[in-house]
């Protein structure tokens, strides 16, 4: 059954599935404008997720060929995935912040296999053991892409969302802020306007993974084949979580779970994580440690031997985004001449 939410002042969202995966749904919200009404994300490029969209916005009047436009809050499947099929049904542009669409582009035009050689590069140098490695190799020696990898054919956006600007929506106050961090691209929409019911604070935020009620978005690296540059996405995650805490809003509409109010009390619960997590590698790194080891140690939502294979390589990119998060703190340093590289407290 399709669960729609009327959350009051043109504003639904819709439960779309995410197929064999934990999160259960992504909360497409569906805005009404002047010009008609403009879809935050899609969800899932699936079937089920499609049809399930396309009757949720049945229930509230509006035919998937009325869509004006997409607004895309970071280029990840569950949030992309449908982006194209939309846009075919209904002619809309479509939205995204000109780094993630640049990632778009990148995986659109990357010969088969340059990911996989990437990757298998990337998991040696990091410490990852052989038998972790090998099946990578192999499916880049048959000349092919795994087949769980999505977002190959994500469409590419027409439009960019400019950090700052109001955007270009009739009858609305809706304006980007750049909030990277779970992406290099990612944006909340900030809903300038009164909330219909009346909640104190400074309008709506569609938060899209950036701020959750119940989840720590995941925080990785900012992965580019062809870019060596050390980024530090944790240090762009926690400055844009700051941004968001001042900005006051009185409810948040994020792009999982459910909405909720005291946006400023669950950043400063998200900042005193980080800040303990942290900590608690430090007390890891006492010994050196590669960045795979560390991964092994932290504490995660179950016991290592019990993460599945395509977890672990997240995990570590997380290790890895922590371990340059310290080491840019002067709290931590890589170990002259380890190879794979380790790394100790300072």
């Amino acid at each position: 059954m399709t669960q729609v939410i009327n959350h009051g002042g043109g504003v639904h969202s819709i439960k779309v599935p995410i197929p064999d995966n934990p999160l259960g749904h992504t909360l497409v919200h569906l805005l009404d404008t002047d010009r008609g009404p403009v879809l935050i994300d899609t969800g899932w490029d699936d079937p089920e997720a499609w049809d399930t969209l396309t009757a949720g916005l049945t229930t509230v009047g509006v035919g998937v060929s009325d869509i004006h436009g997409v607004l895309i809050t970071h280029h990840h499947p569950d949030h992309h995935g449908l982006s194209g099929q939309v846009r075919e049904a209904s002619g809309a542009w479509i939205a995204m912040h000109a780094a993630d669409t640049a990632i778009v582009r990148r995986t659109r035009e990357s010969e088969p296999g340059t990911w996989l050689s990437y990757l298998a590069a990337k998991l040696a140098t990091v410490g990852a053991p052989e038998d972790h490695i090998a099946p990578l190799r192999a499916a880049r020696e048959k000349g092919g892409r795994m087949r769980t990898l999505p977002g190959l054919r994500a469409a590419v956006p027409d439009r960019e969302i400019v950090p700052g600007e109001l955007l270009d929506l009739a009858g609305r106050t809706l304006r980007a802020i750049w909030t990277p961090g779970h992406t290099p691209g990612h944006v909340c929409l900030h809903l300038e306007e009164d909330h219909p019911a009346g909640f104190p604070g400074r309008g709506r935020l569609f938060s899209g993974d950036h701020l959750l009620p119940g989840i720590s978005p995941h925080v990785g690296l900012y992965e580019d084949p062809d870019d060596a540059t050390a980024t530090d996405p944790l240090g762009d995650y926690l400055d844009s979580l700051e941004r968001i805490g001042r900005l006051g809003v009185a409810e948040v509409l994020p792009a999982h779970q459910y909405a909720f109010a005291d946006a400023a009390g669950r950043v400063q619960e998200l900042l005193d994580h980080h800040e303990e997590r942290l900590t608690g590698l430090l007390a890891l790194l006492a010994e050196p440690l590669t960045p795979w080891q560390l991964a092994e140690r932290m504490e995660w939502n179950r016991p290592w031997a019990q993460i599945p294979y395509g977890s672990r390589n997240i995990a570590v990119s997380e290790a890895e985004s922590h371990l340059r998060r310290l080491v840019k703190l002067g709290r931590a340093e890589a170990v002259t001449g380890s190879e794979p590289v380790t790394y100790v407290a300072v």
